[in-house]
């Protein structure tokens, strides 16, 4: 979880000091897909362990969806 959460900003930063044109649309994908995977990890959290804050674990996952959403959106912007 913390290593595909962690992506998600690394890699955007890495995008901002991108190389070229390819190298920003590659980081950016690559974001996205941390975020989703993060999602995927957060909701198995969800699922699999009853002691969980469900509440905050909810409004992570919403979180990191729209972070998908504005990657996505910069992406398609740039296409």
């Amino acid at each position: 979880m913390v290593r595909s959460s962690g992506s998600i900003g690394a890699n955007y930063i890495d995008a901002n000091e991108k190389v070229g044109e390819k190298d920003l649309k590659y980081r950016l994908k690559i974001s996205r897909k941390e975020a989703k995977e993060s999602i995927y990890w957060m909701r198995l959290i969800l699922n699999s362990n009853e002691n969980i804050d469900r509440e905050e674990n909810n409004r992570l996952i919403n979180e990191a969806l729209e972070l998908r959403k504005i990657l996505s959106a910069i992406l398609n912007k740039l296409s």
